[in-house]
């Protein structure tokens, strides 16, 4: 038997759930005493999310780590060279954010056409007024970068809506709901076509700065840009440049290069902007969507199995 280190605090529930599936292991929780957890990550089989204070312990020469369940989809922060090189297995909660995310995003389309987001700024102001003609997503066309299943929920909404759905991502391969999908080489002919360009993609040395001054100019005048990914995706100067001179209609931003955004950052200023804290993914049911992920994965390991659910790449870096 071993030892489950979990860096996050679990409802007594969700141990339990845990408990059942690996009768005999011991379960450890960060608790505001450091000193009480901190000397268990040494002893740590299975860590359950990640933290920098973590790395001394687990990935010393002495660990006995053998696999990390992050509680988030992203690994851009992780030292997956480390990792690698100490031989031990991740594993994401990707799928967790498909519901809440797609959500977020026809919001944000939907506030664009119907320019919601300036009436709660008129709203802000008790000012009546009109601002202008209004549009609709019905018969528009979505450009999802990233299809992975964020962007195959996002295409199944967009299809009960009527939208023209075009899709990008690495292999080409199609899905249900995405009328065509490109490979990367199509991306451009995608952005010339799209009324809403939405960005779903991880953050890799790869897709570093993949949206800059090209790809906004090649979007059409009218055009939004919806942001979900990752902020390293973006060269944000490239992005307020597009806005400043119309070569884009706007943008619906959940993620940025630079977390908490800066107060001098002209987007805080931008009418043509739609700005969330990197919370798309947040909801009620986060965490035990993350357990049910990692449950599984569990039953693999104590089977003698790799786990497989999520499990990432270490060479694709997601």
């Amino acid at each position: 038997m071993g030892t489950i280190v979990s860096l996050i605090r679990l409802p007594d529930d969700q141990i339990a759930r845990i408990q059942e599936v690996a009768k005999g292991w011991e379960i450890v929780q960060r608790t505001q005493d450091s000193t009480l957890w901190k000397e268990r990550l040494k002893d740590a089989e299975i860590l359950i999310a990640w933290s920098r204070v973590a790395a001394e312990e687990v990935l010393g020469p002495d660990s006995k780590l053998r696999w990390l369940q992050n509680w988030g989809a992203g690994v851009d922060q992780l030292p997956l060279e480390a990792f690698a090189k100490h031989g031990v297995k991740i594993t994401n909660a990707s799928g967790v954010h498909a519901y809440p995310i797609s959500e977020n995003i026809l919001a944000m389309m939907m506030m664009f056409a119907r320019k919601l987001h300036t009436a709660v700024r008129y709203q802000g102001r008790k000012e009546w007024g009109s601002f202008g003609q209004l549009n609709e997503i019905h018969g528009r066309t979505v450009g999802i970068i990233g299809v992975g299943a964020i962007g195959e929920e996002t295409a199944r909404l967009a299809k009960a809506f009527g939208m023209k759905v075009l899709g990008v991502r690495l292999s080409g391969q199609p899905t249900p709901n995405v009328d065509r999908m490109f490979d990367l080489t199509g991306l451009h002919e995608v952005l010339q076509q799209s009324d809403y360009v939405v960005n779903t993609l991880p953050s890799t040395e790869r897709t570093r700065h993949m949206f800059g001054r090209a790809e906004f100019q090649a979007m059409k005048l009218t055009a939004y840009y919806l942001n979900i990914g990752r902020g390293a995706t973006t060269d944000t100067e490239a992005l307020i440049e597009a806005l400043r001179e119309g070569s884009i209609a706007g943008a619906g931003l959940d993620v940025f290069e630079q977390e908490p955004l800066p107060a001098e950052s002209p987007l805080w200023e931008m009418d043509n902007v739609i700005m969330t804290p990197h919370n798309a993914g947040s909801n009620v049911e986060y965490d035990a969507r993350a357990m049910d992920i990692f449950l599984q994965n569990l039953q693999d390991y104590l089977n003698g199995r790799e786990p497989s659910v999520n499990r990432v790449d270490f060479a694709k870096q997601y």
